[in-house]
């Protein structure tokens, strides 16, 4: 007998993940008034189960607990179950996240919470097993029945945690930004890292791309050659690893274990947008040929699999796959078993071998293998007493003919919602990916993505929308969107020199100061003041494997400020640092991209100023290098741009160095500009 098929009321959403649980016996309801209205008239419990579609336990639970009936009727009957997209919905996610680290000390997707009818939390947790789930729900609803004052009053408790953890105290008096604070910092952070296999020490690995950009700065600067060391190795360690896939390109999540062997195989658009930065930037410091390839499979990667018709950029690619024996199974479509390759490759499967690692540290489980260096090409190629050329020639062979093989595979399921943070942050990748390697389709890719935005996901009034699906913006712009579009924005004005971009980015961070900023804590919330309220106003300020919103905005508001000469935005900005100073020092690595606006306020800083016909063969000669702790300006004919203004001379080209409004002479030769430039 066929199983009946059932059809909630996700059906009519567009998210993928959403709509992968619409035939699930529980009669999920997606976030909004009438779900929660509902809640509060039956006075019913409501269940907030939150993930995304790349989400690998997500779909485990899905299958052992939201497809069985047994377990759906237990929610149907005493329960209003809300599905959320975490991607789609951040600020949903980032108050019941909250919640759930302080319940539990931990938290992760899928997330299910239980909370009282007015939304605020009683209970949560992430995933659970069957038997655990229907316990849970059982208990809950008994204690609710019989004793609702106990639920009551932990909530209130919750609730007041919560406002503690987002209670912000501004220090009036004078912050010191110094070196001397900087190393201190340094010097915290340090025993975390781990030199020997690259990242932070233990497993699993994440990336954590912000760290890594920050400290090849900060080593860069102070010359700290340990550090710098660290960095690179660093990098080479997660690009030789399967966390890379060396057939296709691009990054998984993270690493399972500790030497970014075996990955969890999702590959999401926001790694792979800061690895694409991180990279270029590497490469322009090192100009070593393997980040240079990096950097491009990485960009091919996203211009293949996660870039659709229009430009737009998708966000993600699922861990799972269809198997041989047609069953779901993480990493199938990325791994290799011997007998295969050994078809596949012939005469060079002896040499691939070595190169991947078909062997014992290679091997993963089932009998498979997942790709893996342990050498750099100059050392493998040397052993095997071959050039360096005739290597590249074989590596791309040999990745020609999986990739090949590969087709013939079932893909991975695609999150194909566009969400613009996403995607803005993705066009500064590809900004330093270009501005890096002078390859001008990664501008063309850039350009195309941003006019997407301006296009499709931006109002008239300069308001962003957060997610895009189906010819279709939706959902008001969060924080995030407008602090990575805003970055992307003044990166794209460096690069082409464009006054539209530093317009729009001038008019949308007005917007977000009118819309965002909260005046009492001196940061911005993450959501609009046109939002509806949720149990608690999200704020967020940490670093983590996305930089917060909090802390993009405010490097945003240092650098129009320069670019612009505008006080207010400088005053903001300092306001921002002040009110976060004070918790660097207890955790350095949750502050990551602060500490580069540290960096900013406690370092010599540089406006440069580019005007005449040359000013884009300067602007390319000086981007090509590794210049962190400058801003460019520049045009070849008048501009009224604070820091162009009155300085155009017909039939010259010249070059102003300027540190906080105060400029040098102009020089006509570059070279002498650029050692005018100092790190301390």
């Amino acid at each position: 007998m066929e199983s009946p098929q059932f059809t909630n009321d996700l059906i009519n959403e567009s998210s993928p993940y959403l709509l992968q649980h619409a035939h699930n016996p529980v009669d999920w309801r997606a976030w909004n008034k009438t779900a929660l209205q509902e809640a509060k008239q039956s006075n019913k419990l409501i269940i907030i189960s939150v993930g995304y579609s790349a989400c690998h336990w997500c779909h485990v639970m899905e299958h052992e607990s939201f497809e069985d009936e047994e377990v759906a009727d237990i929610m149907n009957a005493h329960y209003v179950s809300i599905k959320v997209d975490r991607e789609e919905r951040p600020d949903i996610d980032q108050v019941y996240m909250q919640a759930v680290q302080i319940m539990t000390g931990r938290g992760g997707w899928p997330m299910n919470i239980v909370a009282l009818p007015d939304g605020r939390p009683v209970w949560g947790g992430t995933y659970f097993r069957k038997e655990q789930w229907i316990s849970a729900l059982r208990q809950i609803r008994q204690i609710y029945e019989k004793e609702p004052a106990q639920l009551t009053n932990y909530a209130e408790k919750l609730e007041e945690g919560l406002h503690q953890l987002k209670t912000l105290e501004i220090d009036e008096n004078d912050v010191e930004f110094s070196q001397d604070h900087l190393k201190n910092f340094l010097e915290i952070w340090k025993p975390y890292l781990d030199t020997k296999l690259g990242g932070n020490k233990n497993a699993p690995k994440f990336m954590m791309p912000t760290n890594l950009d920050f400290l090849l700065r900060y080593s860069y600067q102070f010359q700290d050659t340990q550090l710098n060391d660290y960095v690179l190795h660093t990098l080479n360690k997660i690009s030789f690893g399967g966390i890379f896939d060396h057939v296709g390109g691009g990054f998984s999540r993270y690493a399972v274990d500790a030497r970014w062997h075996v990955p969890h195989f999702e590959k999401m658009l926001y790694d792979n947008a800061q690895l694409l930065s991180v990279y270029s930037k590497a490469y322009k410091l090192t100009q070593y040929p393997w980040f240079r390839e990096i950097v491009e499979k990485t960009a091919l990667f996203i211009e293949n699999e996660l870039t659709d018709s229009s430009g737009a950029f998708y966000s993600a690619l699922d861990a799972d796959s269809e198997n041989e024996s047609g069953k779901q199974e993480e990493g199938a479509y990325y791994t290799w078993k011997k007998e295969e390759l050994q078809k596949l490759l012939t005469s060079d499967y002896n040499l691939l071998a070595s190169y991947f690692n078909i062997n014992e540290k290679g091997y993963w489980e089932n009998g498979n293998y997942i790709l893996y260096k342990t050498e750099d090409d100059k050392s493998f190629a040397k052993k095997h007493q071959i050039s360096l050329e005739e290597l590249q020639n074989k590596k791309e062979k040999w990745t020609g003919i999986l990739s090949e093989a590969r087709k013939k595979r079932k893909r991975p399921g695609l999150d194909d919602k566009t969400l613009t943070s996403w995607n803005a942050m993705t066009i500064t990748g590809f900004l330093d990916a270009y501005a890096a390697t002078g390859i001008t389709r990664f501008l063309e890719i850039a350009s195309t993505n941003a006019n997407f935005i301006i296009e499709k996901q931006c109002g008239s009034d300069f308001r962003l929308y957060h997610s895009y699906k189906n010819g279709k913006s939706k959902i008001n712009g969060y924080l995030e969107d407008y602090a990575f579009t805003i970055e992307a924005l003044v990166k794209l004005y460096e690069v082409t020199f464009d006054k539209k971009w530093i317009d729009l980015a001038k008019k949308m961070l007005q917007y977000s100061i009118k819309n965002f900023h909260n005046a009492e804590n001196g940061l911005f919330n993450f959501t609009s003041l046109e939002d509806d309220p949720l149990i608690s106003t999200p704020v967020e300020f940490t670093d983590n494997v996305i930089p917060a919103s909090n802390s993009v905005m405010a490097n945003n508001l240092f650098k129009l400020s320069k670019l612009l000469t505008n006080m207010e935005y400088q005053d903001i900005t300092v306001k921002m640092l002040k009110v976060i100073s004070e918790k660097i020092e207890s955790y350095p690595m949750g502050y990551s991209n602060w500490l580069q606006l540290y960096m900013n306020m406690s370092n010599p800083y540089y406006e440069v100023a580019i005007l005449g016909n040359k000013a884009m063969e300067y602007k390319t000669e000086i981007q090509k290098n590794y210049n962190p702790n400058l801003i460019l300006s520049g045009s070849k004919v008048e501009s009224d741009l604070p820091l162009l203004a009155n300085r155009f001379i017909n039939g010259k080209t010249q070059i102003f160095l300027c540190e906080e409004g105060k400029c040098q002479l102009p020089e006509q030769n570059l070279t002498s500009v650029l050692n005018n430039i100092q790190l301390v």
